[in-house]
């Protein structure tokens, strides 16, 4: 396990946690949602399935079968909240998180399924 890889881990887990958590207490992200054309029940998935990719990261620091698992469950996530902003005609600053999230995700997977082989 990298000193790269744990860092990206924690700090990715850490904001999946918090992120998740906001789709059940913010109202931002419950006008935002339904601005996308999203349902609640939709929100409470995405938001159920942030925190699950949270611990199962934060889990692989111990597991690394389950960094790669976290990061490909973050990189899935992150590409649908990419492919909301292209449906939306947002402009690219508004898909510039989404991207460097799915990107770090990826750059955990890769890492840690190195160190499967």
């Amino acid at each position: 396990m990298t000193v790269l890889s744990i860092v990206l881990q924690v700090v990715l887990g850490i904001g999946f946690l918090l992120f998740g958590y906001q789709k059940f207490t913010s109202e931002a992200m419950k006008k935002g949602f339904e601005y996308f054309g999203y349902s609640d029940r939709f929100r409470i998935f995405t938001g159920l399935f942030e925190i699950l990719s949270a611990v199962v990261l934060i889990a692989g620091i111990w597991l690394p079968p389950l960094a790669v698992t976290g990061g490909l469950m973050i990189a899935a996530t992150m590409t649908g909240a990419g492919f909301t902003h292209l449906k939306m005609k947002d402009p690219v600053k508004n898909m510039a998180l989404p991207l460097v999230l799915l990107v770090l995700g990826l750059v955990v997977a890769a890492v840690n399924w190195t160190l499967l082989a």
